[in-house]
């Protein structure tokens, strides 16, 4: 087109379709009328490699495509002979000359059922409610509720509301209502970290087999096995080596100044994961074609 920098996705016709056919299908793409297109048969893929034919504007248009002896795959380049065409200019391309809505921070805050608003009636139902940290929440449930319909058990700290048919979240204290918290002085935070983070929860688990981590389905090679004071919380972890850039960390604990624990290639190609999340065995590379949701962990069980 004479007047718009984009190029159109190729368009099949069939040689009896006629010259107003062609001019139509123009019409659709970019916007100039039948009326106003100089239609060029080239012999390459600008005007300059040559014109096979020269079609007027209001001319020719029942001959059908044939006449012209088209080629497959031959560019037709249509020029816009109205002069005061809506498409010059690039008043249809650039997004530069249209003007934006804009409002100021005092317009906004006036607003109702915007993101704002909506998180001001928040804080005045909870005074600590913030916004990242309902987003984070968000995500771990959604994240939860895909493990769930991929047959995954559900997690401590949610429940399934058979009312709703929805997975939930539980708070705190109704946790320690039912008994599944730890209470001061019984014991039940270490043994707690024992059971959760002890040598028996990486057992099996051996440097260079191949893993999948949960949640994210995410793959690779596990690259380290033991305990990383550096990281709080004790316990062991498995430093896995993935095969895509879906991790935290490089195999480094503390920045680029701390303590190397493995390679994993680069930046976020590595993670640290509790053994619980780590299933070894038969997870070759995936495809990159592969539909794979390697959306990272926000918990406490990775690094």
């Amino acid at each position: 087109h004479s007047n718009l920098k984009q190029r159109h996705a190729e368009i099949r016709f069939d040689l009896h379709e006629t010259i107003a056919d062609l001019r139509q299908r123009i019409h659709q793409k970019t916007g100039t009328p039948p009326h106003h297109q100089r239609l060029l048969f080239l012999r390459g893929n600008t005007p300059e490699s040559g014109v096979v034919a020269d079609v007027a504007p209001s001319t020719d248009d029942d001959k059908m495509l044939g006449y012209y002896s088209p080629t497959n795959g031959q560019t037709v380049h249509c020029i816009d002979v109205d002069p005061h065409s809506a498409s010059r200019g690039g008043r249809y391309e650039d997004t530069s000359l249209v003007e934006k809505f804009r409002l100021t921070d005092e317009e906004y805050d006036k607003r109702r059922g915007t993101l704002r608003d909506w998180s001001r009636k928040q804080k005045e139902a909870d005074p600590t409610f913030n916004l990242a940290r309902h987003a984070r929440e968000h995500r771990e449930l959604m994240e939860v509720t895909r493990q769930v319909k991929l047959g995954y058990p559900i997690p401590e700290g949610y429940e399934f509301d058979d009312k709703t048919g929805k997975v939930v979240r539980v708070e705190k204290e109704n946790l320690e209502e039912n008994g599944s918290g730890t209470g001061a002085g019984t014991g039940g935070t270490s043994s707690s970290v024992a059971d959760e983070c002890g040598p028996q929860t990486v057992d099996g688990i051996i440097i260079g087999s191949r893993c999948e981590i949960q949640p994210g389905g995410r793959r690779g090679t596990v690259a380290f096995v033991g305990e990383v004071p550096e990281i709080g919380g004790g316990g062991h972890w498995v430093g896995v080596k993935f095969d895509e850039p879906v991790g935290r960390t490089d195999g480094t604990v503390g920045g680029e100044s701390g303590k190397r624990y493995f390679d994993a290639g680069g930046t976020n190609m590595g993670g640290f994961l509790r053994g619980k999340n780590v299933q070894v065995g038969d997870f070759p590379e995936r495809d990159i074609m592969d539909d794979l949701d390697s959306a990272s962990s926000d918990g406490e069980d990775e690094l």
